[in-house]
């Protein structure tokens, strides 16, 4: 009974870390879980070091040449990269984290020389024999946006399960920070409750594009039908507002889950229901032309409020090897856009393979694409699409070489000005302790 004030004070949750013996029970994509397959009691906490050669190509700041169109250039530079990536247990608590940072200078003085940084973190913390309290975060400051999202070994949530920009068309200094704090009461074997509470923040450094704030709350409940198949239900309220714009979303989701863990390697989760969205913003409009003639302008502004009704899922299947793993997903949701358009449908495909199966080397692959639908301050479609593949080798101890190539295609029917390829290419060396390959995830 105490717990029930807790509840009322926290409306939080997640799943859970429980879930590494052999067969344990499949992972809930509605909690945000990863394979469960993938889950390992301890991951050491590995730092690394990189100093690599860069060419990028498509470099685009919120600027138009003579002609009006949006330029772009090609450079070479350098990138100087670390971080530090691992998990550590106690009785009670058990701490992921995964960061990287780094510095990028271009050969010539550009506007994009810079310093990215991303950070993913969960803490999880057992209060009581069937009640686990978790704390996750997304943080990160980047220039270059690849919309590239694969799944963490050392953090054991699904990043797509939390807000980050993922369809960023300018090459813009862009903040952002994702916080989600959850609760799970594992009523039975069978039964569990999973509470939550979410909050979000994107700010853009030009002038010119719209930040983002939003905060949700959620709650589902899941039932094991077998050792290996659970089903639920959740719902999700979710809204957002925008920076410069009196613009916002109301969001209601309501949801079925699906869940099965078909051998100990391989897993499908699925969630489906509908959505209901609730858009307003400030939209000009000419004016009648006698009012016109009378007030001396010819437009006016007026509230634009729409209500959408919309099917939502999210799907995921993934293998895990002994030493990779290989996954694949779909989802249609809504998302806040941009920083160019707000409030849009979305619908994505994503997904990627990694492999450190040999003694020296490590490969990593992923691909992901976006097809928008804007609803609100500018009505259309556009879309993104690209992928990413990497490979390290180790050189000596501690020592490693790695290649990288990054391509990514923004393209809209609509709008001529949005279509445009990028492209990353880079060759380094890096420093890791370890007696395998870095994971080039």
């Amino acid at each position: 009974m105490r717990w029930k004030g807790a509840l009322a004070i926290l409306g939080l949750a997640v799943p859970v870390w429980a879930q590494v013996t052999p067969f344990a029970g499949p992972d809930v994509l509605t909690r945000g879980q990863t394979p469960a397959a993938l889950a390992t009691p301890q991951v050491d906490f590995r730092p690394f070091a990189e100093v690599s050669g860069v060419y990028d190509t498509g470099l685009a700041a919120l600027i138009t040449n003579d002609q009006g169109q949006l330029g772009g250039i090609g450079a070479s530079g350098v990138e100087i990269a670390g971080g530090l990536s691992g998990t550590h247990s106690w009785r009670h608590t058990l701490l992921g984290l995964d960061y990287r940072g780094a510095y990028r200078h271009y050969d010539h003085k550009t506007y994009y020389d810079g310093a990215d940084q991303s950070l993913r973190l969960e803490l999880s913390q057992q209060l009581a024999r069937h009640v686990t309290l978790a704390l996750r975060e997304n943080g990160g400051l980047f220039s270059r946006d690849f919309g590239l999202l694969g799944l963490p070994e050392s953090v054991p949530f699904d990043p797509s399960s939390s807000y980050i920009p993922a369809t960023d068309f300018l090459d813009n200094r862009t903040l952002y920070l994702s916080t989600q704090a959850d609760l799970t009461i594992q009523k039975s074997a069978r039964l569990s409750f999973d509470f939550g509470g979410d909050g979000f923040l994107a700010r853009r450094r030009s002038t010119a594009l719209y930040g983002v704030t939003g905060a949700g709350a959620r709650g589902d409940v899941q039932y094991r039908l077998s050792r290996r198949t659970t089903i639920g239900a959740s719902y999700q309220f979710t809204f957002f507002d925008y920076t410069k714009i009196f613009s916002g979303t109301d969001m209601h989701t309501a949801v079925g889950s699906y869940a099965v863990r078909i051998n100990r390697s391989l897993e499908f989760t699925a969630d489906a229901g509908i959505m209901w969205a609730e858009t307003k913003f400030i939209q000009t409009v000419p004016l009648n032309p006698l009012v016109a003639s009378l007030l001396g302008q010819s437009t006016g502004n007026v509230i634009s409020h729409n209500l959408y009704r919309l099917p939502n899922f999210h799907a995921r299947i993934s293998r895990a090897f002994r030493n990779g793993l290989l996954f694949a997903g779909a989802s249609r949701s809504m998302s806040p856009g941009n920083g160019l358009f707000l409030t849009s449908k979305v619908t994505s495909a994503f997904g990627g393979y990694t492999y450190t199966g040999l003694r020296r080397w490590s490969f990593s692959s992923e691909f992901s694409g976006d097809w928008n639908q804007s609803l609100a301050n500018v009505i259309g479609g556009y879309q993104d699409y690209g992928g990413a593949l990497r490979t390290s080798r180790q050189i000596g101890h501690a020592v490693y070489a790695f290649t990288a190539f990054s391509a990514r295609r923004y393209s809209s029917a609509g709008f001529a000005g949005y279509n445009r390829p990028i492209y990353d290419a880079r060759i380094g060396i890096g420093f890791s302790p370890g007696d395998t390959p870095l994971r080039a995830w």
